[in-house]
């Protein structure tokens, strides 16, 4: 008997599964069609980028034995997308992950500033991303932020409803729990991996 995620890998078409997709697809396949000019000065920002996604989705992927699922680069209409959804006994959680390496990172409900440039409103824009997500799969999605290889983290005002992590501290998640029934998580999964399913908060 086929299991809840293996009927909803049979009924869909390769090009909706997002299932498959690897940690940082979506940065994967714009630098494949833009690989840049190979003679500028200062390293690609998007190569920095796809480091730390795929270093966060690998640490997700190891989630898997204890009963999570991870998708990776959830796309939403208007261009934005979700890094990371993490489906589990603990929940759903919608992971943005940030390069910081080596620099100081400091926090308020709303902004956040890496170094000594300006706070910008990134917590806003994942509280949004994660309303989305709910709304597209009626079920509460939690915004996490990830930030990959930080030297030094100060939260000046806690966020509301919103976590912060390191890359290093991800296995943590995995001891959440009470949330959701193995069977829940394969239905949710099952839905979640469907591009459609995203593609419906456009129309």
């Amino acid at each position: 008997v086929p299991t809840p995620a293996e009927l909803a890998r049979l009924a869909l078409h390769p090009d909706d599964d997002l299932a498959p997709n690897r940690p940082g697809e979506a940065l994967l396949v714009a630098l494949d069609r833009d690989p840049g000019p190979s003679h500028r000065l200062r390293a690609d920002p998007r190569r920095r980028e796809l480091t730390a996604e795929q270093t966060v989705g690998e640490a997700l992927d190891r989630l898997d034995s204890a009963g999570w699922h991870t998708l990776h680069s959830v796309p939403l209409p208007g261009g934005d997308r979700i890094h990371h959804l993490l489906i589990g006994p603990g929940g759903l959680f919608a992971l943005h992950t940030l390069y910081a390496r080596k620099q100081k990172v400091t926090v308020t409900d709303q902004t956040i500033a890496l170094g000594r440039r300006d706070p910008y409103p990134l917590l806003r824009r994942l509280r949004t991303e994660a309303d989305r997500a709910t709304y597209a799969l009626t079920a509460e999605v939690h915004p996490v932020l990830t930030l990959f290889a930080p030297s030094d983290i100060t939260i000046k005002t806690p966020p509301r409803d919103l976590r912060i992590l390191r890359d290093t501290e991800l296995e943590g998640l995995a001891r959440l729990g009470g949330v959701l029934k193995p069977a829940d998580v394969e239905a949710l999964h099952a839905m979640a991996r469907d591009r459609g399913v995203w593609h419906r908060l456009g129309v």
